[in-house]
């Protein structure tokens, strides 16, 4: 796992326009795709993962579901990305299967990550690293303890807060493997030239 991470904009209630939008930032190298989205409305909800599901497909890059290891067997897609209070990550492995992609949110915790990775995780993330509109509540991390966390974790480490292009290359100077953004390629005006100024890091 190396690459750009992106997490789609949970504001986004258009399953078109988020297929193109995923399209876009695949065209400009992103490698793999995470769908967010909260909402009550399970018909909504499972029209915009579709869309997602299918655009990452369409052009070969791997989707995530976000907070939901079912509908990702239901949408058939690549994995599921948990939080803290997201279920089991051991039952989803067992759900999921071996070759699914599995990851778990671990904050700033060492001891987070030794239970991910325990319980079967594909992949830590850590953060949040800078001021974030997505997470505005997360604890903060500074690079510092991120290099440190790098270095204990057997695992492929997504980094994610606030990442952008002017601030990337720090971040990848830690050792992590993937750099996860939202708005710093879902919120700008050519999401493609945005995940293109993000690949060009690694």
């Amino acid at each position: 796992m190396r690459g750009l991470y992106v997490i789609t904009d949970a504001s986004i209630v258009d399953p078109d326009l988020l297929y193109q939008q995923v399209s876009e930032a695949v065209d400009g190298g992103a490698s793999l795709v995470q769908f967010r989205h909260k909402t009550d409305d399970q018909g909504l909800y499972l029209a915009l993962a579709e869309a997602v599901v299918e655009s990452s497909h369409q052009h070969g890059v791997p989707c995530l579901i976000n907070d939901n290891a079912h509908i990702c067997q239901v949408l058939g897609a690549d994995g599921a990305h948990l939080g803290q209070t997201d279920g089991s990550l051991s039952e989803a492995r067992k759900e999921l299967g071996t070759e699914a992609i599995l990851g778990r949110t671990c904050h700033d915790s060492r001891q987070l990550m030794e239970e991910a990775v325990a319980d079967g995780a594909t992949y830590c993330a850590f953060g949040r690293l800078f001021e974030s509109n997505t997470k505005p509540s997360a604890s903060g991390l500074s690079l510092n303890q991120l290099g440190k966390l790098v270095q204990l974790c057997p695992l492929p480490v997504v980094a994610i807060g606030g990442i952008t292009a002017d601030n990337g290359r720090q971040v990848l100077d830690t050792g992590v493997s993937m750099l996860a953004v939202s708005g710093a390629v879902f919120r700008t005006k050519d999401i493609g030239e945005a995940a293109r100024r993000l690949t060009e890091l690694f």
